[in-house]
């Protein structure tokens, strides 16, 4: 068996959320202006703005863009 060690980065994501007219919720991010997301529901938006942030990050990373999200904090 081979024991390996995977780093995972977590990064903070402050958004905001707006409930708009007719049940629709708009979620975004003041720090990351490409990331926002709507849903139609509070839990609906969390989750779709969490698959934007994600697919942002994996678009960055690819394209060496800067992630403009502090990593956050571990401890040991």
């Amino acid at each position: 068996m081979n024991n390996k060690t995977l780093f995972i980065q977590e990064y903070v994501l402050p958004i905001t959320i707006v409930e708009e007219k007719q049940g629709v919720f708009i979620a975004s991010c003041s720090s990351w202006q490409d990331c926002y997301a709507q849903g139609t529901s509070v839990v609906d938006v969390i989750k779709e703005i969490s698959f934007v942030a994600d697919s942002l990050l994996e678009v960055y990373k690819e394209e060496d863009l800067s992630i403009p999200l502090r990593l956050k904090k571990v401890s040991n």
